[in-house]
């Protein structure tokens, strides 16, 4: 079975680079995914997140968003404060002379899209369920022998199957983990008052606290902490819990009304020590896997499949040395940058020692009322970098 493509792993980036790679550039692709239903899928569960504005011109390109903007909602403003302190900053799209700065999607709803999209694209094939279990690679192709017995013959193999990837592990490449030593508490919350498309970053002592604007007047929230809070929280009924969060956010959304049911993981920044091997690529969370912090982890996923998607157009063989060289070059300076920032920002402000608590307040302010310093970090987080 020959494919220019075989992409492993059929959640956000997978799918998305399967669509993009048969629309864009007229690709035979596979999807190799384990998972049969997508509402069970870890890709696609009851998280949302947020897609910057760079994301979503993305989906607009590759003609996806019509089907996920009537599920999604736009993020108009973006406030970021430190808690107990006084400085604060933040973006407003219509400042920018933007329609919106982002939008809120669910990952469940996002599945069922791209579970019916892949399996109407005649130019994809999706094996679900399955899974690889042996990788040969060759000089002018690759096979990937699957669960199921299959093989299936391509130019390209890519990884696309999460931060403990498979593939990775068949050809020997290694990430490097640096532990934050905290973990996201994820919900939804519902409020009392309208969020009225404003998203919120706020630091506290414990880590980041972000709520991110969603459909029928709730937030997404993601509650970093260490892991004995962790253990604290989950054991809170939810009066309780609404309490303790009201009193580490504060009451700029009013009351906190209902919370839904809470999901944790441990948060660890995965960073593969290569992007590229012998015909194979790594993209998302396979390639890097980042804190939650400023909303990066898919936005930088994305360009990852954005720059395959763009170099593999321009070759008929995707697998050969100087398309991944390409892919490789291109990618490096923003995956550095941006893992440098996420993972600078959570030391930054999860720090309660003194000097660093008044320079980092000091540089909010400071971000605030000085717009030469706001181009590259606004980029970034738009996504438009």
């Amino acid at each position: 079975m020959q494919y220019d493509v075989v992409v492993i792993g059929g959640a956000m980036s997978g799918a998305t680079l399967a669509l993009a790679l048969s629309r864009m550039a007229n690709k035979k692709v596979a999807v190799v995914e384990a998972i049969a239903d997508s509402s069970k899928h870890p890709g696609f569960d009851s998280r949302a997140i947020a897609l910057s504005l760079g994301s979503v011109d993305l989906l607009r390109r590759y003609g996806l968003w019509d089907a996920i903007q009537p599920k999604a909602t736009a993020i108009k403003s973006i406030d970021v404060s430190d808690r107990g302190h006084f400085a604060q900053t933040g973006f407003d799209a219509k400042q920018l002379g933007k329609e919106l700065l982002g939008s809120v999607v669910e990952l469940a709803d996002v599945g069922a899209v791209y579970r019916e999209k892949l399996q109407l694209d005649p130019n994809i094939d999706l094996f679900c369920p399955d899974a690889i279990e042996q990788l040969i690679q060759h000089q002018e192709g690759v096979e990937a022998v699957l669960r199921s017995g299959t093989t299936l013959s391509a130019k390209l193999v890519v990884a696309a199957d999460g931060a403990n990837s498979k593939v990775a592990e068949l050809i020997n490449v290694s990430k490097s983990v640096d532990d934050f030593e905290q973990h996201a508490l994820i919900a939804n919350i519902e409020l009392e008052q309208p969020h009225h498309n404003q998203a919120y970053e706020r630091f506290t002592s414990h880590g980041p606290v972000a709520l991110l604007p969603m459909t029928d007047n709730r937030m997404s929230l993601v509650w970093c902490m260490t892991e004995s809070m962790l253990q604290q929280a989950l054991s809170w009924n939810e009066e309780q819990f609404l309490s303790e969060l009201q009193q580490e956010f504060g009451w700029r959304l009013g009351r906190f009304k209902k919370v839904g049911s809470l999901a944790s993981y441990p948060l660890m920044l995965h960073k593969r020590d290569r992007l590229t091997h012998h015909r194979v690529a790594f993209v998302g969370n396979a390639a890097q896997t980042l804190h939650p912090i400023a909303g990066q982890g898919f936005n930088l996923g994305i360009r990852d499949v954005a720059t395959l998607v763009d170099v593999a157009t321009k070759y008929t063989d995707s697998g050969e040395y100087a398309c991944l060289a390409e892919f490789k070059r291109l990618r490096e300076q923003d995956r550095e940058a941006t893992c440098t920032m996420t993972s600078s920002l959570v030391r930054i402000f999860s720090n309660e020692w003194l000097p660093m608590v008044v320079a980092r307040n000091l540089g909010l302010a400071i971000f605030d009322i000085a717009p030469s310093m706001q181009g590259p970090v606004k980029n970034r987080s738009l996504g438009l970098v």
